[in-house]
């Protein structure tokens, strides 16, 4: 087998930086820089910094906004209406 092949693996913590939310995983990402952080089991592991995680993602914390599909589907249809209807009413006129 070739040596040096497969990437790092080492335990870091992913930490959002929005809403102070932290958790400890394994991970081949680099880490920027010689930033380290304690854990709650007294170890300090590397930290990578992220803006989004499942704590602050408006998906996952139900802040996301919905669009008015049946809104957005009868206005369309007023407006194919309106204009298959305008030849008939001109039709049904001569």
């Amino acid at each position: 087998m070739k040596a040096d092949t497969h990437p790092v693996y080492n335990e870091v913590i992913f930490f959002d930086s929005s809403c102070d939310f932290k958790f400890l995983t394994r991970s081949t990402a680099e880490t920027k820089g010689k930033e380290k952080m304690k854990w709650t089991d007294g170890k300090e592991y590397p930290v990578i910094r992220i803006e989004v995680s499942s704590e602050s993602h408006p998906f996952y914390t139900g802040k996301h906004k919905v669009m008015d599909t049946a809104g957005r589907i009868d206005k369309f249809k007023q407006r194919f209406t309106r204009s298959t209807e305008k030849p008939e009413a001109e039709k049904a006129a001569k």
